[in-house]
């Protein structure tokens, strides 16, 4: 009779299990998370989750950052804000010069 109060004692506090892929998370009460916090978020860096606890019931949650939403790209988007010349792709005989003529070495 005591293990059947004590179930519908957690069921009336709402308590959840956690899921399957939750197991691997692991609860640090906050004395613990306070005098480790460099070393949780470490962990956290690392892609692992970390629960906080008081007395035994998660309180709180260290997860990764979501990672920014990347801007989506649009087609056209600076049509008529530039311009290119049409000769831009055409030979430079000045460069053209210096590179057949210029020094091998750099100069220092």
């Amino acid at each position: 009779m005591m293990v059947i109060s004590s179930i519908i004692r957690v069921v009336r506090e709402g308590f959840e299990m956690p899921k399957a892929a939750n197991w691997n998370r692991k609860l640090v009460n906050i004395a613990e998370a306070k005098a480790q916090l460099s070393r949780l978020v470490e962990r956290v860096e690392r892609g692992e989750v970390i629960l906080i606890g008081r007395y035994g019931r998660v309180v709180a949650k260290l997860v990764p950052p979501e990672a920014p939403p990347k801007p989506k790209r649009v087609p056209g988007v600076w049509k008529g804000k530039i311009w290119i010349a049409p000769d831009f792709d055409e030979p430079n005989a000045e460069i053209a010069r210096m590179v057949e003529e210029g020094p091998v070495e750099p100069v220092a």
